[in-house]
């Protein structure tokens, strides 16, 4: 017979063991463009979900972030928002990190996100993974697969890493 157990709440253990990454204190933030009402720090604010503010790239085209972390960091989940109200498109993106200070990088993932008015406008991700002693950061962003001149977002990047 299956034993079992229905779970009242989920086990917190491994949220206390986490502690958010203060980007603007621990790195230097490299990025391709911005345009000049939506810069690069609004990713890294506070304020997240629908209507936050965010980064525009400043040019259509592929765009790159990059973090350049003061001290090497463990990361174990990565938070992304993107908000798109404009253009109807597929946004493909990929998160890739470096052990050797940017010399090399090795790929964590690559997601895409459709965006079509009025419904699908918001995209949330939340990824566990975990990667010791980062030096580097990179997210590389097309902004529409199909070729449409459009122009790269994001509206939040968030990340967590062991707790002290």
């Amino acid at each position: 017979m299956l034993r079992k157990q229905i779970l009242t709440a989920l086990p917190q253990a491994s949220v206390s063991q986490r502690r958010t990454i203060d980007i603007v204190a621990t790195a230097t933030v490299l990025v391709t463009s911005e345009a000049a009402k939506y810069p690069i720090d609004n990713i890294f604010n506070d304020r997240r979900g629908p209507g936050a503010n965010r980064w525009v790239a400043a040019e259509p085209g592929e765009q790159m972030l990059i973090l350049a972390f003061d001290t090497p960091q463990t990361i174990q989940r990565i938070t992304l928002e993107i908000e798109e109200h404009e253009v109807s498109r597929t946004q493909e993106l990929q998160v890739a990190v470096s052990h050797d200070s940017g010399q090399t990088y090795r790929e964590l993932l690559r997601q895409e996100y459709h965006f079509s008015r009025p419904g699908t406008t918001f995209e949330h991700e939340e990824w566990a993974v975990m990667t010791e002693g980062v030096t580097h950061l990179r997210l590389w962003i097309k902004p529409d697969k199909g070729g449409k001149p459009c122009r790269a977002t994001l509206t939040t990047l968030a990340l967590e890493g062991a707790a002290d």
